[in-house]
């Protein structure tokens, strides 16, 4: 029957599956030996390879048939056939457990010594899997056990990382090197005490393995335990001496990283060591510290009870005390206060704990300290109160503790602000409101002469300037400058300011003949804190990231072998088949446990993730960690080192400007090495022969197409421009065409979505930055003139009229459409507003005057609805023309 059915599908020509499964890999999955003689006998190819270069053997190997796979071999078949990611049948056979298999496949001349894409070879899938019958067979004839993967991985390391103690035995008594370094000097004791196996880690010291070895970080097996928790791990550590005193390459002891993490069973291991208690880190910051930032009560105690001191101070001054607070750790500060934490302790600058917490509105916080002795009016090195924080983040209710525990609301800085004109200058109307009814005085002047008034005008901040003067402000006080608040709103454009004041405000004409030099404004503003607080970097030197990347092969290797449940063993982690009848299996799924635990990278620092990339001609380079697509175009030179990373803005010194509107959509992206250039051939400059495309991805929202994203670069460091090279869909196509092949095209092609930007240069800035803005259009006027109209809003347009240029220039539109529901939701339906225009370049002067066409504003139900019956709506055209980094906008409501 079973031969009948094969010869007639056969004589009429049965095509594969779309996959690429042929007729006699399904023999081979369902050990039909007969039919496979059948297919054979036909001249069916024996090494005929699916899609991702299965062969039958493959098969085979992975069921633990025999005879088919016998057959196989006897009829020639590649006992050393590679699937797409490098796969030989016999890395499936290690993998699945098939001993007979294996010893067939070695009998038949496999390679011992063959490798994956990423690799492994038979040893180490053996290892990972705990195939010991295996492993020993596979040592016994010849196989390496100190072969490392691309990672740097030994089968140690795999197998340690596994929890596979009996293989790990057997490679250690095979002559493994017990050492060995994987990716950033880890060793199989690094990775034996991040999983907790104190028996692995046993076993490695009785081999030989070095307690105090060091990662690329220095972080040793106890740091590790420590941040993991490992308390068995760490006493079997401190039992073979390791080294309590080992500091990382940014100084932090095992007791830090216990603090951080709250291993409280491990830090008490330390300490009962003598593990120094106030060992200091990065930036003078002790264990105690650590524990007062993360909240590990138990551990601050512990430390204490040990004898840490709560008056340590970390480089900027703050003791564990000014961190509590900020954080508003209440049982730790309460534990620190109880062990004689100064609640006045000063840090660098001269801010106490009440400063920080009253900053960060923590009232309770707040009445803890004043309870233990703060003073409410401590002032810090430049003047500022606590009252004064309060005013200028408008944390009103901790106002209200701390002025009820005599907080002054007339103190005042250095420069002679009071908490009034702090509030005031930031708007927090609020806490105008609520300092005016505690009795502060409503004219006080700074030592340039401000009132509160003057620097509410200066900001632009109407409704402060309204209840300012209901309490009898002054609205004719100058400044030292002779400036009254209405001059100051003139000078600055506050529309909406100026009709406030002007009504209010004498204004004095005098007639003289002078010669008037402009000079610039210089804005006033009160005092700040400026301290830079703990971060991860400062408490443990850098995070430690498990890379869930780590121990898998570099790239995805899903090769696809669909069979049928019950008739072919799952893997070991499928668990129960359930009851669908079919399903798909990867044979990197067929290796699914070496890429299941997560690896442990101490050298990766969260804030920035660096690869080099050795560009080889036609190829592109996937930054996996990154995220991010650097293709180089036709590249003719030897191994030029490419470097790309990410930085957060506030790490730069002259950081991308932002407008009103736009926001970074990414992090900046640094490149190296800076100024090559990938066209022509200057002397002295990495020289490559075409230009690239970097692709990263962004975050932004665009909206339809209301938003859209741009490139900023900087060459230097300190100033920005846009990038001028557009990335069309036409030159990407250009330079990709040139470089790729259909099928790599196409695979590409799968990047271009919404979330990636791409980039084509022809040289390196220093620094990319990825920004998204409200849709710009951009065109060319001349003396000809011409209309600009935005596609967001169409009716939208700017008119040139011919004359108003003498030379063509780059004239830019934006229309940022305002949602009518929005307005009713805040202002009610009196109140309707028109998209916001703006024109570029600002200042411009024109020699006619142009024209802007601006829709009228409509309402979010049934046109204007006016409040006051009687009163005809009112039509208002608002602009501001302001200082750098702003925009000139018009908008009608």
């Amino acid at each position: 029957m079973e031969f009948d059915l094969c010869r007639t599908l056969w004589s009429h020509g049965s095509d594969f599956l779309k996959n690429g499964l042929a007729p006699l890999h399904m023999a081979s999955q369902g050990d039909h030996v007969d039919s496979a003689r059948i297919l054979l006998y036909h001249k069916a190819p024996v090494d005929d390879v699916t899609v991702d270069y299965l062969t039958a053997l493959h098969v085979a190997a992975h069921c633990g048939h025999v005879r088919v796979a016998k057959m196989l071999l006897d009829r020639k078949a590649d006992p050393n056939a590679r699937a797409l990611n490098g796969f030989t049948p016999l890395h499936i056979a290690c993998k699945k457990n098939r001993l007979k298999v294996v010893e067939l496949l070695l009998k038949h001349g496999a390679s011992i010594e063959a490798t994956t894409e990423s690799g492994l070879t038979p040893l180490h899938v053996a290892s990972f899997m705990g195939c010991m019958n295996i492993a020993i067979y596979l040592i016994q004839h010849g196989a390496n056990a100190d072969v490392p993967t691309v990672r740097g991985e030994t089968p140690l390391h795999l197998a340690a990382r596994a929890n596979q103690t009996d293989i790990v035995r057997v490679l250690l008594r095979n002559g493994a090197q017990v050492d060995a370094r994987a990716r950033e000097q880890q060793t199989p004791l690094h990775i034996a005490a991040r999983l907790g196996n104190s028996d692995i880690v046993v076993l490695l010291f009785q081999h030989g393995a070095q307690v105090d070895a060091t990662t690329k970080d220095l972080y040793t097996a106890l740091h590790i335990a420590a941040k993991e928790s490992q308390d068995e791990v760490a006493s079997v550590l401190l039992e073979h001496n390791a080294s309590i005193n080992a500091t990382t390459k940014k100084g932090f002891t095992p007791l830090h990283l216990a603090a951080k993490y709250g291993s409280i069973k491990v830090a008490r291991l330390l300490l009962n060591k003598d593990a120094p208690v106030d060992a200091e880190g990065k930036n003078g910051v002790t264990p105690l510290h650590v524990a007062s930032h993360y909240d590990h009560q138990a551990v601050a105690l512990l430390l204490l009870d040990k004898g840490a001191s709560p008056h340590a101070f970390a480089k900027n001054g703050y003791a564990p005390l000014h961190i509590a607070a900020k954080k508003n750790q209440l049982d730790i500060a309460t534990t620190l206060l109880e062990f004689g934490a100064k609640p006045n302790a000063e840090s660098k600058a001269g801010f106490t704990p009440l400063h920080l917490c009253c900053q960060e509105g923590h009232t309770e916080m707040g009445r803890l300290l004043l309870e233990h002795g703060a003073d409410a009016n401590y002032q810090a090195k430049n003047g500022l109160t606590a009252l004064h924080l309060c005013a200028q983040e408008d944390r009103v209710d901790t106002a209200k503790a701390i002025v009820l525990q005599g907080a002054d609301v007339h103190a005042v800085t250095k420069a002679g602000y009071t908490p009034l004109h702090v509030a005031s200058h930031f708007g927090q109307l609020n806490m105008v409101r609520f300092l005016l009814s505690e009795g502060a005085e409503v004219n006080p002047v700074t030592a340039a002469g401000y009132t509160p008034l003057h620097q509410a005008a200066q900001q632009g901040h109407t409704l402060v300037i309204t209840l300012l003067l209901e309490h009898k402000a002054s609205p004719n006080a100058t400044t030292m400058g002779g400036q009254t608040a209405l001059s100051i709103a003139q000078r600055l454009g506050y529309i909406s300011v100026v009709e406030t004041l002007k009504v209010v405000t004498e204004t004095i004409v005098t007639t003289t003949t002078t010669t008037v030099i402009e000079e610039k404004y210089r804005v006033q503003a009160p005092e700040t804190m400026q301290e830079g607080f703990i971060s991860d970097e400062e408490d443990e030197g850098g995070e430690d990231v498990m890379d869930a990347s780590y121990g898998k092969p570099t790239h995805a290797q899903h090769v696809y072998l669909p069979y049928y449940e019950g008739q072919m063993l799952l893997t070991r982690d499928d668990g129960m088949a359930g009851d669908k009848s079919y399903s798909y299996l990867t044979t990197d799924d067929i290796m699914k446990g070496l890429g299941g635990e997560d690896s442990f990278d101490v050298s990766r620092d969260e804030h920035q993730v660096m690869e080099e990339v050795f560009a080889k001609r036609g190829a592109k380079d996937n930054y996996s960690q990154l995220a991010s697509e650097f293709i180089p175009d036709n590249i003719e030179i030897s191994k030029p080192p490419v470097i790309t990373g990410y930085l957060r803005r506030e790490k730069l010194v002259h950081p991308p400007p932002l407008m009103e509107g736009e926001s970074l959509c990414s992090r900046i992206l640094e490149m190296g090495p800076a100024a090559a250039k990938f066209l022509g051939n200057p002397s002295g400059l990495l020289c490559l022969c075409s230009p690239v495309i970097i692709e990263v991805p962004h975050f932004a929202s665009l909206r339809g197409r209301e938003r859209e994203v741009t490139i900023l670069r900087s060459d230097n460091g300190e100033t920005w421009k846009e990038h001028s090279l557009e990335a069309s869909e036409e030159a990407v196509q250009e330079v990709l065409n040139e470089s790729f092949d259909g099928e790599e095209l196409a695979a590409l092609e799968d990047l271009n979505t919404h979330r990636i930007t791409r980039i084509l240069t022809t040289e390196f800035p220093q620094y990319f930055a990825i920004v998204t803005r409200v849709r710009q259009e951009i065109h060319a006027i001349g003396p000809e003139g011409g209309i600009v109209s935005s596609t967001v809003v169409p009716q939208v347009q700017a008119v040139f009229p011919q004359g108003a240029l003498t030379k063509k220039i780059k004239v830019g539109v934006q229309a940022q459409p305002v949602p009518p529901d929005l307005v009713a939701k805040l202002l009610g339906n009196r109140v309707a507003v028109s998209p916001i225009v703006t024109v570029e370049p600002r200042r411009r002067k024109f020699h006619k005057p142009i024209t802007l066409a601006i829709p009228v504003p409509q309402a979010a139900q049934k046109g204007m609805i006016n409040q006051y019956s009687g009163e005809s709506p009112t039509l208002r055209l608002l602009c501001s023309i302001t200082g750098e980094g702003q925009t000139g906008i018009g908008g009608g409501f």
